[in-house]
């Protein structure tokens, strides 16, 4: 296997302040990387979840929107190779605003791999999602699983994929798709199953207020999802190809609200809110991943299981649950 030695060169993040992006800042600081983030540009110069990061001192963090070329261009300048996390990522709010992720994830993803071409960047890593798969067909899913659009976000991350694909096979660019499936961790938005569950047991309510119980999910703790990350990006034999990462092991949304009512010591009703579930052809019932071509090239493994990802992940959550709005439904 040939690796791509990126270290100590200067190397993009968008979508920098986000959960998952900020989490790969630090993990690629820590790795002695260059890094320069790229941040929603906002009145108040917030960085978002890098505003209070201890290791932000030891990155560029520069403002600019995905959606603009110019920006993300003159971002690009200089940079050996580029990690595009920034997207539109909330299923529901896709079903409220469909041209908001066409916007955002299609041509977003455009300017990345556009900007990366003119600026000659060596290696382009591009986020995708295990919700391009729709509901399995079979299980394990690994890369060559047919894409289902069951949502126009998912139907917004495909078409941001294949043409990733297409400027590998169209322009030569040296472009690699992460797909990583559901990803959990501090920092993570409310509207995420996780952190829904954990505020409002947090929160201590008599009932908390939930969606289908019955989805099954392949969970990886952040930390490892943003290591299998950088383990793509500097593979060269994953260039032009699609990586899942994921742990492989599969648990349903009601048996995860049981493990944390145990882990949190509450113990409140279920309630199902209908505001919160998709509409029937919409849902993706399960997702569990084979991440036999991550492991089997770079030997990735996940260093954390589910009960000590989601102990970490109540721990901070406990430190900082007054950030979260838990007696609304974050659409």
């Amino acid at each position: 296997m040939m690796t791509i030695d990126q270290k100590n060169k200067k190397v993009l993040v968008t979508g920098a302040g986000g959960f998952i992006g900020s989490h790969l800042c630090e993990h690629l600081v820590r790795q002695g990387y260059n890094v320069r983030a790229f941040v929603r540009y906002n009145s108040t110069n917030s960085w978002g979840w890098l505003e209070k990061s201890p290791l932000t001192k030891e990155m560029e963090i520069i403002s600019g929107d995905l959606r603009d070329f110019d920006s993300v261009s003159q971002a690009s300048e200089d940079v050996v190779s580029i990690f595009h996390l920034g997207a539109l990522i909330g299923i529901p709010y896709s079903y409220k605003s469909p041209l908001a992720y066409i916007r955002t994830n299609i041509e977003g993803t455009y300017n990345v791999l556009e900007a990366g071409k003119r600026n000659n960047v060596q290696n382009i890593l591009v986020t995708s999602t295990s919700e391009v798969y729709g509901t399995a067909r079979y299980t394990p899913i690994d890369e060559s699983h047919p894409l289902q659009p069951q949502s126009p976000y998912s139907a917004s991350k495909i078409a941001a994929d294949n043409l990733a694909l297409s400027y590998n096979m169209a322009f030569n660019t040296r472009v690699a798709i992460a797909r990583p499936f559901n990803t959990f961790g501090p920092r993570q938005s409310a509207r995420a199953i996780i952190p829904t569950i954990i505020t409002q047991l947090l929160a201590k309510k008599n009932e908390i207020s939930l969606g289908s119980l019955s989805p099954v999910r392949d969970l990886t703790f952040v930390e490892d999802t943003v290591a299998g990350m950088v383990k793509i990006a500097e593979t060269e034999d994953f260039i032009g190809k699609v990586v899942n990462i994921g742990s492989g092991a599969a648990v349903s949304v009601g048996e995860l609200v049981e493990k944390l009512c145990k882990m949190t010591g509450v113990h409140p009703k279920v309630v199902t809110d209908d505001k919160r579930v998709r509409p029937e052809k919409s849902e993706v019932m399960k997702l569990i991943s084979d991440n036999k071509l991550l492991v089997s090239s770079t030997g990735w493994k996940p260093n954390n299981t589910l009960e000590q990802g989601l102990q970490k992940t109540i721990d901070w959550f406990k430190e900082n649950n007054s950030l979260y709005k838990t007696d609304i439904y974050n659409i």
